[in-house]
């Protein structure tokens, strides 16, 4: 079985963009955790490892693929944290698979490899626990527009400015600096805080009328079509709520005032959707995995897995894909 790493080319990887900062991606587990069956849990429990008591086993490795993209063994996996959609906002944005994913792999590619590899017991141990955390990483960041957009590097390159902080871009803005406004810090507390209003909204609030069509055609078979499906709902907001006015109206203007008032909800919303979603991903998984093994102990073959693909390669680089690769994936701000 080939090893982990193998599933694309190597690449250099400097610090890069976190989508939602630690903060959402820990908010975006804790809601998972709220939603997920009981049955889930414990098999989600006892692949990583975490002790059947433990309260943050999803929030706390959260952020743990922002982490490894950063060591010399995780390099690889820069790519996997977005998908570059070559559209024109604000006059138009959609996702395309094809043409967006690029030869080094994407967030929609890995989600099929990593939810395939976490099921297949010929790989080890470490590489189920591992794939589980990237797929607890990588469904929060496909919920993150600008994760879904190759225009100035995910908007990395469109520099704005945010109350004090005088030297921030806009990319950055949606991942911290404004869930961090909205919720006053950014620990596992101050998550655990935030998942559970928006797990109340969710069950009987704000979201509940809506909350059982953020799973329309979801399906476990088909995990391309599944996120792409998620990918392009996010992207949309680029147009609509992320740049409408254009790139030229935002750049070295202070974006903390009228602008965050009107991108807070969609922030809310996004993270909503990404934890509830990631619940119901896992529960397909763990009951397949489930079955899986109960067909395996009965003597029946179970079903095959979606295949571990290479991802879409195309005929050409876009100038978006040759500055990600050629500025090693770097964000072009501080952590």
């Amino acid at each position: 079985m080939a090893p982990l790493i193998q599933i694309v080319p190597f690449i250099a990887a400097l610090p890069g963009a976190l989508a939602w900062g630690e903060l959402g991606h820990y908010t975006i587990g804790y809601i998972a955790q709220n939603f997920v069956k009981a049955s889930t849990a414990s098999w989600a429990k006892d692949i990583l490892n975490s002790g059947s008591s433990n309260s943050s086993y999803l929030a706390a490795v959260a952020t743990w693929a922002d982490d490894y993209r950063y060591t010399s063994a995780g390099a690889f996996s820069a790519p996997f944290h977005f998908i570059d959609a070559e559209d024109s906002p604000p006059s138009s944005c959609n996702v395309d698979y094809q043409r967006d994913c690029g030869d080094d792999g994407c967030s929609i590619s890995a989600i099929q490899n990593y939810t395939t590899r976490v099921q297949d017991t010929d790989y080890s141990k470490t590489d189920r626990q591992m794939s589980l955390k990237w797929i607890v990483h990588i469904i929060g960041d496909l919920h993150q527009p600008l994760h879904d957009e190759a225009l100035e590097v995910g908007g990395n390159d469109i520099d704005v400015y945010f109350g004090s902080d005088d030297d921030t871009n806009l990319h950055h803005i949606w991942d911290t600096e404004m869930p961090e406004k909205l919720v006053g810090g950014y620990s596992l507390s101050d998550a655990e805080g935030w998942a559970s209003t928006l797990t109340t909204d969710i069950q009987s609030g704000t979201y509940s009328s809506q909350a059982s069509s953020w799973v329309d055609g979801i399906d476990l078979s088909d995990p391309v079509s599944t996120t792409m499906t998620w990918a392009t709902e996010a992207n949309a907001y680029v147009c609509s709520v992320v740049m409408p006015k254009g790139q030229s109206y935002y750049e070295d203007k202070d974006l903390d005032g009228s602008y965050y008032n009107g991108a807070i909800d969609t922030i809310e919303l996004q993270i909503a959707r990404a934890g509830y979603r990631l619940a119901k991903w896992l529960d397909l998984i763990a009951a397949n995995d489930s079955k899986r093994k109960r067909d395996i102990e009965a003597g029946v073959s179970p079903a095959p897995l979606p295949a571990v693909a290479a991802p879409p390669n195309p005929s050409r680089l876009s100038r978006a894909k040759m500055a990600r690769r050629a500025n090693g994936y770097n964000c072009n701000h501080a952590h």
